[in-house]
């Protein structure tokens, strides 16, 4: 299930680099018709973004940084909160502890 999927391997035999590789153009054939190249299918499907379909993703990016915002902010204010509580509960203890040492 989370295996890889490899593309199928090419045909073409391995390119091997030689140390003298000198430049020889390839003869010309006047007689056969020059052969175009055609670009491979995929089998993936395209996706095409309208302007609806954009304007739809870029609201709901910024949904999703809104709603994370709000979560971090939220958390940075409990541990800050936390942190006042548990400063106050130590000042009354010590103010405790020290008035308990005068009687």
């Amino acid at each position: 299930m989370f295996t890889p999927k490899y593309p199928p391997q090419d045909t073409a035999p391995p390119v091997t680099a030689t140390a003298s590789t000198a430049y020889t153009p390839a003869p010309v054939q006047p007689s056969a018709p020059a052969q175009v190249p055609v670009a491979a299918v995929s089998n993936r499907p395209t996706v095409q973004l309208t302007p609806g379909s954009a304007l739809a993703l870029a609201a709901g990016g910024g949904a999703v940084v809104l709603v994370v915002g709000a979560v971090l902010v939220s958390l940075l204010l409990a541990v800050a909160i936390t942190g006042v509580s548990v400063a106050v509960v130590a000042v009354v203890l010590r103010l405790l502890i020290k008035d308990l040492h005068k009687h």
